[in-house]
């Protein structure tokens, strides 16, 4: 992979990141956590491909192989999971 292709992925990889972290940390609802954790899959495809492609960067591509479950998850949890309301009863008093 040329060495422009793999700065791309790595900076897209970093910036998403960045982003999706942002857009979790600010806790606005469900849906848009959600939306921050799918911008979170798409970071950590850009880093398993960069860390895979790139001579020095196994370990990051491992890492983010491990993320990227995580962050499907989240991505269930808050777009496709039904919400808590479906989920949940009311304690007895």
């Amino acid at each position: 992979m040329s060495e422009t292709a793999l700065a791309a992925l790595q900076y897209y990889g970093a910036g998403a990141g960045l982003l999706a972290a942002f857009m979790v940390s600010l806790n606005r609802g469900a849906r848009f956590t959600g939306w921050g954790f799918v911008i979170f899959v798409t970071s950590s495809i850009a880093l398993v491909l960069w860390g895979f492609f790139n001579d020095e960067g196994q370990a990051v591509g491992w890492q983010n192989v491990g993320l990227f479950a995580i962050n499907v998850f989240g991505v269930y949890r808050y777009l496709i999971a039904p919400g808590d309301e479906a989920t949940t009863k009311e304690a007895p008093e």
